[in-house]
Protein backbone atom coordinates (compact mmCIF):
# COMPACT_ATOMS: atom_id res chain seq x y z
CA UNK A 1 0.00 0.00 0.00
CA UNK A 2 3.03 2.21 -0.30
CA UNK A 3 2.22 5.72 -1.51
CA UNK A 4 -1.52 5.24 -1.70
CA UNK A 5 -2.77 7.35 0.94
CA UNK A 6 0.18 9.59 0.44
CA UNK A 7 -1.20 10.06 -3.49
CA UNK A 8 -4.80 10.20 -2.57
CA UNK A 9 -3.78 13.05 -0.31
CA UNK A 10 -2.13 14.84 -2.94
CA UNK A 11 -5.57 14.42 -5.40
CA UNK A 12 -8.06 15.93 -2.78
CA UNK A 13 -5.59 19.10 -2.04
CA UNK A 14 -5.12 19.51 -5.83
CA UNK A 15 -9.39 19.11 -6.09
CA UNK A 16 -9.40 21.54 -2.66
CA UNK A 17 -7.22 24.09 -4.28
CA UNK A 18 -8.56 24.99 -7.12
CA UNK A 19 -9.58 28.23 -7.88
CA UNK A 20 -13.31 27.43 -8.33
CA UNK A 21 -13.98 25.42 -5.32
CA UNK A 22 -12.42 28.27 -3.53
CA UNK A 23 -15.04 30.90 -5.72
CA UNK A 24 -18.42 28.67 -5.51
CA UNK A 25 -17.73 27.03 -1.96
CA UNK A 26 -19.07 30.33 0.07
CA UNK A 27 -22.47 30.57 -2.57
CA UNK A 28 -22.82 26.89 -1.41
CA UNK A 29 -22.45 27.04 2.13
CA UNK A 30 -19.60 24.71 2.49
CA UNK A 31 -16.29 27.12 2.63
CA UNK A 32 -16.36 26.59 6.15
CA UNK A 33 -16.02 22.25 5.70
CA UNK A 34 -13.90 22.40 2.48
CA UNK A 35 -10.92 24.89 3.92
CA UNK A 36 -11.16 22.17 7.51
CA UNK A 37 -10.89 19.37 4.99
CA UNK A 38 -7.61 20.76 3.70
CA UNK A 39 -6.13 22.11 6.82
CA UNK A 40 -6.31 18.61 7.87
CA UNK A 41 -5.42 16.33 4.95
CA UNK A 42 -2.71 18.64 4.53
CA UNK A 43 -1.79 17.96 8.10
CA UNK A 44 -1.75 14.50 7.27
CA UNK A 45 -0.10 14.65 3.96
CA UNK A 46 3.03 16.11 6.15
CA UNK A 47 3.58 12.44 8.14
CA UNK A 48 1.72 10.15 5.12
CA UNK A 49 5.54 9.13 3.61
CA UNK A 50 7.03 8.15 7.09
CA UNK A 51 3.43 6.08 8.17
CA UNK A 52 3.75 3.86 4.80
CA UNK A 53 7.43 3.29 5.51
CA UNK A 54 6.82 1.98 8.97
CA UNK A 55 3.31 0.62 8.45
CA UNK A 56 4.70 -3.22 7.51
CA UNK A 57 6.18 -3.40 11.38
CA UNK A 58 3.18 -1.87 12.96
CA UNK A 59 -0.44 -3.41 12.81
CA UNK A 60 -2.15 -0.63 14.36
CA UNK A 61 -0.48 2.36 11.89
CA UNK A 62 -1.48 -0.58 8.97
CA UNK A 63 -5.15 -0.57 10.09
CA UNK A 64 -5.01 3.47 10.63
CA UNK A 65 -3.66 3.79 7.01
CA UNK A 66 -6.37 1.50 5.79
CA UNK A 67 -8.96 3.75 7.42
CA UNK A 68 -7.50 6.80 6.35
CA UNK A 69 -7.22 5.70 2.45
CA UNK A 70 -11.04 4.58 2.82
CA UNK A 71 -12.16 7.73 4.06
CA UNK A 72 -10.23 9.97 1.74
CA UNK A 73 -11.41 7.81 -1.26
CA UNK A 74 -14.88 9.22 0.11
CA UNK A 75 -13.85 12.40 0.39
CA UNK A 76 -12.51 12.49 -3.42
CA UNK A 77 -15.91 11.21 -4.64
CA UNK A 78 -17.28 13.90 -2.80
CA UNK A 79 -15.34 16.50 -3.86
CA UNK A 80 -16.04 15.07 -7.66
CA UNK A 81 -19.70 15.27 -6.57
CA UNK A 82 -19.64 18.52 -5.89
CA UNK A 83 -17.07 19.18 -9.11
CA UNK A 84 -20.70 17.62 -11.00
CA UNK A 85 -22.90 19.44 -9.17
CA UNK A 86 -21.54 23.03 -9.81
CA UNK A 87 -20.91 22.15 -13.67
CA UNK A 88 -25.17 21.17 -13.59
CA UNK A 89 -25.76 24.26 -12.32
CA UNK A 90 -23.45 26.17 -14.60
CA UNK A 91 -24.80 23.84 -17.87
CA UNK A 92 -28.68 24.82 -17.08
CA UNK A 93 -27.64 28.31 -16.53
CA UNK A 94 -26.48 28.27 -20.01
CA UNK A 95 -28.68 25.89 -21.93
CA UNK A 96 -31.84 26.17 -20.05
CA UNK A 97 -33.95 23.88 -17.71
CA UNK A 98 -35.47 23.07 -20.81
CA UNK A 99 -33.35 21.71 -23.22
CA UNK A 100 -33.67 18.18 -23.33
CA UNK A 101 -30.53 17.19 -24.21
CA UNK A 102 -29.18 19.02 -20.94
CA UNK A 103 -32.19 17.60 -19.02
CA UNK A 104 -31.16 13.51 -20.48
CA UNK A 105 -27.39 13.91 -20.06
CA UNK A 106 -27.81 15.07 -15.89
CA UNK A 107 -31.26 13.40 -15.06
CA UNK A 108 -31.32 15.97 -11.78
CA UNK A 109 -34.14 15.71 -9.50
CA UNK A 110 -34.50 18.35 -7.20
CA UNK A 111 -31.68 21.00 -7.13
CA UNK A 112 -32.18 22.15 -3.61
CA UNK A 113 -32.29 19.06 -1.90
CA UNK A 114 -29.39 17.61 -4.08
CA UNK A 115 -27.42 20.59 -2.43
CA UNK A 116 -28.59 20.36 0.99
CA UNK A 117 -27.57 16.65 0.74
CA UNK A 118 -24.44 17.21 -0.75
CA UNK A 119 -23.41 20.52 1.41
CA UNK A 120 -24.12 17.02 4.54
CA UNK A 121 -21.68 14.91 2.82
CA UNK A 122 -19.47 17.62 2.54
CA UNK A 123 -19.55 18.18 6.33
CA UNK A 124 -19.78 14.36 7.57
CA UNK A 125 -16.75 13.41 5.54
CA UNK A 126 -14.90 16.03 7.10
CA UNK A 127 -15.75 15.27 10.44
CA UNK A 128 -14.27 11.09 9.58
CA UNK A 129 -11.26 13.13 8.37
CA UNK A 130 -10.81 15.02 11.66
CA UNK A 131 -11.52 12.02 13.66
CA UNK A 132 -9.06 9.68 11.93
CA UNK A 133 -6.69 12.02 11.60
CA UNK A 134 -6.55 12.85 15.48
CA UNK A 135 -5.30 9.31 15.94
CA UNK A 136 -2.26 10.31 13.93
CA UNK A 137 -0.53 11.48 17.26
CA UNK A 138 -0.64 8.14 18.82
CA UNK A 139 2.71 6.73 16.15
CA UNK A 140 5.43 9.26 16.52
CA UNK A 141 5.02 9.95 13.16
CA UNK A 142 8.12 12.06 11.55
CA UNK A 143 7.30 14.98 8.55
CA UNK A 144 8.52 14.02 5.54
CA UNK A 145 8.69 15.30 2.16
CA UNK A 146 8.19 13.35 -1.15
CA UNK A 147 11.65 12.76 -2.94
CA UNK A 148 10.07 12.73 -6.48
CA UNK A 149 8.11 15.59 -8.00
CA UNK A 150 5.12 13.43 -8.59
CA UNK A 151 2.60 15.99 -8.82
CA UNK A 152 5.07 17.08 -11.48
CA UNK A 153 4.13 14.38 -13.78
CA UNK A 154 2.91 15.65 -17.86
CA UNK A 155 -0.70 13.97 -17.32
CA UNK A 156 -4.13 14.49 -17.25
CA UNK A 157 -5.94 16.79 -14.23
CA UNK A 158 -9.22 14.49 -13.96
CA UNK A 159 -10.88 16.66 -11.66
CA UNK A 160 -10.52 19.94 -13.07
CA UNK A 161 -13.24 21.82 -13.89
CA UNK A 162 -14.59 22.40 -17.78
CA UNK A 163 -16.81 24.56 -19.47
CA UNK A 164 -20.23 23.27 -19.82
CA UNK A 165 -20.57 23.20 -24.01
CA UNK A 166 -17.27 20.34 -23.41
CA UNK A 167 -19.54 18.30 -21.25
CA UNK A 168 -22.66 18.05 -23.86
CA UNK A 169 -20.50 17.26 -26.24
CA UNK A 170 -18.61 14.26 -24.22
CA UNK A 171 -22.47 12.73 -23.40
CA UNK A 172 -21.53 10.81 -27.19
CA UNK A 173 -18.74 9.63 -25.42
CA UNK A 174 -20.24 8.43 -22.28
CA UNK A 175 -23.25 6.80 -24.34
CA UNK A 176 -20.74 5.08 -26.51
CA UNK A 177 -19.33 3.76 -23.73
CA UNK A 178 -22.34 2.33 -21.92
CA UNK A 179 -23.54 0.75 -25.31
CA UNK A 180 -19.92 -1.11 -25.14
CA UNK A 181 -20.61 -2.21 -21.58
CA UNK A 182 -24.15 -3.40 -22.39
CA UNK A 183 -23.00 -6.17 -25.06
CA UNK A 184 -22.84 -9.58 -24.74
CA UNK A 185 -19.20 -10.97 -26.23
CA UNK A 186 -19.74 -14.21 -28.03
CA UNK A 187 -16.69 -16.60 -26.81
CA UNK A 188 -15.44 -14.63 -23.75
CA UNK A 189 -16.79 -13.93 -20.56
CA UNK A 190 -14.85 -11.19 -19.61
CA UNK A 191 -13.77 -8.41 -22.31
CA UNK A 192 -11.78 -5.02 -21.75
CA UNK A 193 -12.52 -1.34 -22.30
CA UNK A 194 -9.84 1.08 -22.87
CA UNK A 195 -10.90 4.58 -22.12
CA UNK A 196 -7.85 6.64 -23.81
CA UNK A 197 -6.94 10.16 -24.74
CA UNK A 198 -10.32 11.52 -24.05
CA UNK A 199 -10.35 15.44 -23.27
CA UNK A 200 -12.57 17.94 -22.03
CA UNK A 201 -13.62 16.15 -18.72
CA UNK A 202 -10.95 13.90 -18.11
CA UNK A 203 -11.39 10.35 -18.23
CA UNK A 204 -11.31 9.37 -14.75
CA UNK A 205 -14.82 11.31 -14.75
CA UNK A 206 -16.17 10.33 -18.24
CA UNK A 207 -15.44 6.44 -16.16
CA UNK A 208 -17.46 7.90 -13.19
CA UNK A 209 -20.07 8.89 -14.62
CA UNK A 210 -20.41 5.67 -16.59
CA UNK A 211 -19.66 3.92 -13.82
CA UNK A 212 -22.74 5.72 -11.45
CA UNK A 213 -25.32 5.03 -14.63
CA UNK A 214 -28.04 4.04 -12.84
CA UNK A 215 -28.46 1.54 -16.39
CA UNK A 216 -24.82 0.59 -15.62
CA UNK A 217 -25.47 0.12 -12.11
CA UNK A 218 -28.69 -2.05 -12.46
CA UNK A 219 -26.76 -4.33 -15.18
CA UNK A 220 -23.43 -5.50 -13.43
CA UNK A 221 -24.15 -7.47 -10.15
CA UNK A 222 -21.10 -6.38 -9.20
CA UNK A 223 -19.15 -3.21 -9.62
CA UNK A 224 -15.33 -2.47 -8.50
CA UNK A 225 -12.69 0.73 -8.70
CA UNK A 226 -9.77 0.54 -8.48
CA UNK A 227 -6.79 3.12 -8.62
CA UNK A 228 -3.62 1.79 -10.39
CA UNK A 229 -1.27 5.00 -10.98
CA UNK A 230 2.53 4.37 -10.73
CA UNK A 231 2.77 1.25 -7.95
CA UNK A 232 1.54 -1.41 -10.33
CA UNK A 233 1.90 -4.19 -8.14
CA UNK A 234 -0.10 -7.29 -9.10
CA UNK A 235 -0.50 -8.73 -5.57
CA UNK A 236 -1.38 -5.08 -4.39
CA UNK A 237 -3.82 -4.65 -7.04
CA UNK A 238 -5.65 -8.59 -6.25
CA UNK A 239 -6.05 -6.76 -2.50
CA UNK A 240 -7.15 -3.48 -3.95
CA UNK A 241 -9.88 -5.18 -5.78
CA UNK A 242 -10.92 -7.43 -3.10
CA UNK A 243 -11.26 -4.95 -0.70
CA UNK A 244 -13.83 -2.87 -3.50
CA UNK A 245 -15.87 -5.73 -3.39
CA UNK A 246 -16.48 -7.06 -0.13
CA UNK A 247 -14.88 -4.27 2.17
CA UNK A 248 -11.92 -5.79 3.62
CA UNK A 249 -9.61 -8.80 3.62
CA UNK A 250 -6.60 -11.09 5.92
CA UNK A 251 -3.46 -8.70 4.77
CA UNK A 252 -1.34 -11.78 5.76
CA UNK A 253 -2.54 -13.98 2.71
CA UNK A 254 -0.14 -14.95 0.17
CA UNK A 255 -0.62 -13.88 -3.47
CA UNK A 256 -1.67 -17.72 -4.33
CA UNK A 257 -4.44 -17.30 -1.27
CA UNK A 258 -5.66 -13.69 -2.60
CA UNK A 259 -6.12 -15.17 -6.23
CA UNK A 260 -7.98 -18.17 -5.48
CA UNK A 261 -10.29 -15.83 -3.26
CA UNK A 262 -10.72 -13.24 -6.02
CA UNK A 263 -11.63 -16.42 -8.66
CA UNK A 264 -14.35 -17.91 -5.87
CA UNK A 265 -15.57 -14.69 -5.45
CA UNK A 266 -16.25 -13.09 -9.17
CA UNK A 267 -17.12 -16.86 -10.41
CA UNK A 268 -20.27 -16.43 -11.94
CA UNK A 269 -21.30 -13.10 -11.52
CA UNK A 270 -21.53 -10.59 -14.12
CA UNK A 271 -19.28 -8.09 -12.99
CA UNK A 272 -17.93 -4.18 -14.25
CA UNK A 273 -14.55 -3.65 -12.88
CA UNK A 274 -12.77 -0.04 -13.04
CA UNK A 275 -8.48 0.02 -13.27
CA UNK A 276 -8.28 4.04 -13.02
CA UNK A 277 -5.41 5.96 -13.90
CA UNK A 278 -3.18 3.23 -15.13
CA UNK A 279 0.52 4.37 -16.09
CA UNK A 280 2.51 1.39 -15.97
CA UNK A 281 3.92 -0.27 -19.56
CA UNK A 282 5.44 -3.19 -18.29
CA UNK A 283 3.79 -5.84 -20.71
CA UNK A 284 4.62 -8.65 -18.70
CA UNK A 285 2.64 -7.48 -15.55
CA UNK A 286 -0.34 -6.78 -17.85
CA UNK A 287 -0.41 -10.24 -19.26
CA UNK A 288 -0.10 -11.32 -15.08
CA UNK A 289 -3.12 -9.42 -14.27
CA UNK A 290 -5.05 -9.82 -17.17
CA UNK A 291 -5.06 -13.92 -17.22
CA UNK A 292 -5.88 -13.51 -13.63
CA UNK A 293 -8.36 -10.97 -14.42
CA UNK A 294 -9.87 -13.05 -17.90
CA UNK A 295 -9.27 -16.25 -16.04
CA UNK A 296 -11.67 -15.53 -12.77
CA UNK A 297 -14.64 -17.02 -13.81
CA UNK A 298 -17.14 -13.95 -14.21
CA UNK A 299 -20.48 -14.34 -16.14
CA UNK A 300 -20.45 -13.17 -19.80
CA UNK A 301 -20.85 -9.77 -20.34
CA UNK A 302 -18.76 -8.59 -17.32
CA UNK A 303 -16.45 -5.74 -18.43
CA UNK A 304 -12.90 -4.05 -17.07
CA UNK A 305 -12.67 -0.18 -17.79
CA UNK A 306 -9.29 1.08 -17.83
CA UNK A 307 -7.94 4.34 -18.05
CA UNK A 308 -4.59 5.47 -18.85
CA UNK A 309 -2.45 8.31 -20.19
CA UNK A 310 -1.77 8.56 -23.51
Amino acid sequence: MAKIGYGIAVKVLEQLGSLTYQELSSAWGVRSDLEKLKDTVSTIKAVLLDAEEKQASDHRLNHWLGKLRDVLHDAENVLDEFNYRVLLKEVMKKYGSTSKKVRDFFSSSNPLASRFKLAHKIKDVRKRVDDIAADKDKFNLAQRVEDRKTTMHKRDMTHSFVNPSDVISRDDDKRKIIHLLMQQDSGRNVSVIPIIGIGGLGKTTIAKLVYRDEGVVSHFELRMWVCISEDFDVTRLIKEILKSAIGSIDENLGVDQLQIRLREFLKEKKFLLVLDDVWNEDRNKWIELEALLLGAGGCNGSKIIVTNTE
